[in-house]
């Protein structure tokens, strides 16, 4: 089980096999049964979907990912291909798509690199080598640079290792290193927010409104631009509320004209399971909507009705 706070809870009496004559009935003939397919995957644990996909391999001898690729369009194909991969292997894929082609979607490097712990970093770097070939620091290093870089690479690193100095001393490096000088010291910065525990730094934060009257988050709007500003005010979020840097996430993505579904896929996917209560708490109480209300009013079809069933009914 990835979280306690997802959305997504094992089926109970879940029979992988009764599943796969389910998901065979639905793609069988003209045209696809998509009811029945949302009534089945948003329903299981990652888990549970894999044990799915080799009752199928067994049963029908084709790989089901492939059965419903040829099946489905869309973004509705999308989340339901997301949906029946192990989470490492998801990350590894949304930042291959990141980094490959023309352009960087930094935005969503920024993301996955700055909301995932140590471990799960651990777990989508050898997912992605395993998958790509490739090297993952190597592949940032070759589409970012500059400071942005260093930080990506700081990220993959990232630990929750705890450098014994007192809050006052840790204070004090990050005020000097913005606030009390012309020029921004990065490095600094960088160090003391990807090297230090979370309770520690929830401290820092508090103790530095009091002595510099504004919030590390200003400090860092009023001295960063950016990539670099995007990427430390994820990692300061992050640490302050994970399920806050979510809801935001969610909210920017379906907020004015259009909607920018790969952002809006990739978080209902990839926190489904973990802590997407946590994330429409707080999506209600920072936006005065529901996360429901807001994904059944921005989008349509079954991407709508899967994306609902992910997100769980309104309260």
């Amino acid at each position: 089980m990835l979280g306690t706070r997802g959305t997504v809870k094992e089926a109970p009496g879940f029979n992988p096999e009764q599943d796969t004559e389910n998901l065979r009935k639905a793609m069988k003939g003209a045209g696809t049964d998509e009811a029945a397919i949302i009534s089945i995957l948003p329903h299981r644990t990652i888990a549970q979907r894999q044990q799915i996909k080799e009752a199928y391999k067994r049963a029908i001898g084709k790989e089901l990912v492939d059965e419903l690729k040829s099946e489905l369009t869309g973004n509705f194909e999308k989340v339901v291909i997301g949906l029946l991969m192990q989470a490492p292997f998801y990350d590894a894929y949304e930042l291959r798509n990141a980094i490959k082609g023309a352009g960087t979607d930094e935005a969503c490097l920024i993301e996955i690199l700055a909301s995932r712990s140590s471990s799960e970093i651990k777990a989508l770097t050898a997912a992605y080598s395993k998958e790509y070939g490739r090297n993952l620091e190597d592949d940032i290093c070759g589409d970012t640079s500059g400071m942005f870089k260093r930080v990506l690479v700081s990220l993959r690193y990232f630990s929750h290792w705890f450098v014994e100095l007192t809050v006052t001393c840790v204070l004090q490096e990050i005020y000097e290193a913005g606030e009390a000088r012309w020029g921004t010291d990065e490095v600094k910065f960088l160090t003391v927010l990807c090297v230090r525990n979370r309770n520690h730094l929830l401290k820092v934060f508090q103790e530095y409104q009091q002595i510099s009257g504004r919030d590390i988050e200003d400090s860092i709007k009023r001295e960063m631009s950016g990539c670099l500003e995007d990427v430390f005010l994820a990692i300061v979020r992050c640490i302050k509320s994970k399920p806050g840097f979510f809801a935001e996430r969610l909210h920017k993505s379906m907020k004015g004209l259009g909607t920018t579904d790969s952002i809006l896929i990739r978080v209902m996917v990839s926190r489904s399971e973990i802590d997407m209560e946590d994330i429409k708490n707080e999506f209600l109480k920072t936006y005065g909507k529901t996360l429901y209300s807001f994904i059944k009013g921005d989008t349509s079809g079954d991407y709508r009705k899967i994306l609902l069933e992910l997100c769980g009914p309104e309260k």
